[in-house]
């Protein structure tokens, strides 16, 4: 196993991973011979089978998930040395690999971008983007910005804000058809729902001390929580979005509150979660500090 490379490491948990050599070359962006090339060289220098390849896809041998728990450990011990020579030099550097709902990155991440590179100009960022829960070590991340804080022992989470979600429109909307003064006033109106999390269009609302809710019915639905904002902001209807994507689009005025003094926001705690190895890496806390922050001021 002398020949063997960490990067041999870090391939092989990918494709274990994945289970797809295709896909560990998509993500890699090399052919596929490639990256089966590489796993056969890895198989010889065990001198064992790792993989079982089928029709289905891969699993691993016996051999495999032994060898894959040792790759885990390597790659976490070189990590923290990474992070230990890159914390002695004073600057945080390398690729982070972040996973975050669509309208969490293309509301509050990729409007950071700039300023993140700023401070910290030999980080680099590879955005996950998803609806979707996404998991850390299937997936090969390194943060994932999530409301849930109910972790297996292998992740830890660090509050970086607040999510609400609350009723807005665009101004263009609000001139054109008006706006309800009463949550029963919402079905004579074009609602946008969410047809990938049902439980979103339960619209909550708190009068006189009363909880209720209004199940949305959409005149226009998708399946995408960037998608729903941007129809919102296009004049196309009433829309419920997060509390802290909407907060500088309100600012701008490009967008209104709708039923502000009786819509429950039902905040939430927003979390980074990461891997409890990876947490101590410099790239790692540059990234959920700057965002704990940014997020702080929204």
């Amino acid at each position: 196993m002398d020949e063997l490379a960490i990067d041999d490491l870090k391939l092989f948990g990918r494709v274990a991973a994945l289970g797809s050599l295709s896909a560990v070359a998509r993500e890699r962006d090399v052919p596929v011979s490639q990256v089966s090339r590489a796993l056969s060289r890895i198989e010889k220098s065990c001198a064992a089978r790792l993989v079982h390849r089928s029709t289905h896809g891969l699993t691993l041998s016996v051999e495999g998930e032994t060898f894959l728990a040792y790759c885990q450990r390597i790659i976490g011990t070189f990590d923290e040395l990474q992070g230990e020579f890159s914390s002695r030099a004073g600057a945080a550097s390398g690729r982070v690999r972040v996973a975050a709902s669509t309208v969490v990155a293309q509301y509050l991440l990729v409007p950071s971008l700039s300023e993140l590179h700023r401070r910290h100009p030999r980080l680099s960022i590879d955005l996950e983007v998803s609806d979707r829960m996404a998991d850390l070590v299937r997936d090969g991340l390194d943060i994932a910005i999530r409301t849930a804080a109910a972790l297996p022992e292998h992740l830890v989470a660090r509050r970086i804000g607040t999510l609400g979600r609350a009723l807005y429109a665009a101004p263009s909307y609000a001139q054109a058809i008006g706006l309800p003064a009463r949550p029963d006033e919402l079905a004579a109106h074009r609602l946008i729902t969410n047809s990938a999390a049902p439980h979103l269009n339960h619209w909550p609302f708190l009068i006189e001390g009363q909880a209720s809710k209004h199940v949305a019915e959409g005149f226009w639905c998708c399946n995408d929580t960037g998608l729903a904002a941007e129809m919102v902001l296009q004049g196309l209807g009433i829309g419920r979005l997060s509390t802290i994507v909407a907060a500088p689009l309100l600012a701008r005025g490009l967008l209104v509150p709708v039923l502000a003094d009786c819509v429950d926001p039902q905040t939430v705690p927003l979390y980074a979660v990461m891997s409890s190895a990876r947490q101590r890496l410099p790239k790692i806390r540059a990234c959920i500090d700057f965002w704990a922050e940014r997020l702080g001021q929204a």
